[in-house]
């Protein structure tokens, strides 16, 4: 086989990973807190993680981080992870898992009213439409009897949202960001820190008291492996491949398939209900992100 396909079929086969998996993460997230409370069950997943990437490339790599990168690495580790994770994996509680990706597929919107707003970014036509359509979904999807009746369901998706804001922040920030120059290096240190992070509010919130050891079944050891290994390292090292040999606006493809897949897993293994309203509200939202990302490539 020449290069050229080789590289050919490691660009599919690492889109695939990038979609099944970051796609399935939701319904693996759904079923750990079911038994485990979620900062602890995040936490002790993104701190292993971290420190297996950062082992891993080490062997490639010698660990060169100053302290200004340290310190920014734990900040983006605290955004990203404890808050944004940590919120998401905690709002599985309430907010079924294809619904939860759903709201998530609506990142870009917030990027882009975040750039407008920090950096003063003015958004073209087809951001505006991508912004306006994407409000209109979110308010057909959370404006359900079912959804805007039950307290949790808007605590879970308020909590979403704030999740979304601290990506969406530091989707703005980190590309000025003084950050380690190899890519694994800093992802797996922003890993530690925020899996340290969510394992103190862990402790802050009294979880490890209310767990039970007792509870945990092999569904549960198998969600926390799975994630650990392939929605933590396998899938992220797929994604920075990509970002380095496919063009954005091909990777960004995962923001449309992600939701797709997380409400197909959720309906099909834990028998999650999609109303037809969520498939409006989803086919919205989705051509949304289309709009925006469509004037970013421009």
């Amino acid at each position: 086989m020449s290069e050229n396909n080789r590289s050919f079929w490691l660009v599919v086969l690492c889109f695939i990973i990038v979609y099944l998996v970051w796609g399935s993460t939701y319904l693996a997230n759904a079923w750990g807190v079911k038994v485990v409370p979620p900062f602890l069950f995040a936490g002790v997943r993104f701190l292993m993680a971290g420190i297996i990437l950062l082992a891993i490339t080490h062997f490639w790599s010698p660990i060169k981080v100053t302290s200004k990168q340290l310190k920014n690495t734990a900040f983006a580790g605290f955004l990203l992870f404890a808050v944004g994770n940590g919120l998401v994996v905690w709002a599985l509680q309430y907010v079924d898992s294809g619904i939860t990706a759903l709201v998530i597929a609506s990142e870009p919107l917030i990027v882009a009213l975040l750039l407008r707003k920090i950096k003063n970014k003015k958004p073209i036509a087809l951001t505006w439409i991508g912004i306006f359509m994407g409000i209109v979904g979110m308010v057909i999807l959370v404006g359900q009897p079912n959804f805007s009746s039950s307290l949790e369901v808007l605590k879970g998706i308020g909590a979403i949202f704030i999740a979304m804001i601290a990506w969406g922040y530091v989707s703005v920030w980190l590309p000025e960001a003084d950050l380690p120059k190899n890519l694994f290096q800093s992802a797996s240190l922003q890993m530690i820190f925020g899996g340290a992070m969510m394992l103190l509010l862990s402790f802050f919130f009294g979880e490890y008291s209310q767990f039970d050891w007792s509870l945990v079944d092999s569904k549960v050891i198998g969600a926390f492996w799975y994630l650990l290994f392939f929605g933590s390292i396998v899938a992220f090292s797929a994604f920075n491949y990509l970002l380095k040999n496919v063009s954005p606006t091909k990777v960004v493809t995962s923001s449309y398939v992600h939701p797709v897949v997380a409400l197909f897993l959720g309906w099909r293994l834990n028998e999650e209900i999609i109303e037809s309203q969520s498939l409006v509200a989803a086919a919205i939202l989705l051509i949304s992100v289309f709009f925006i990302n469509k004037a970013k490539a421009h």
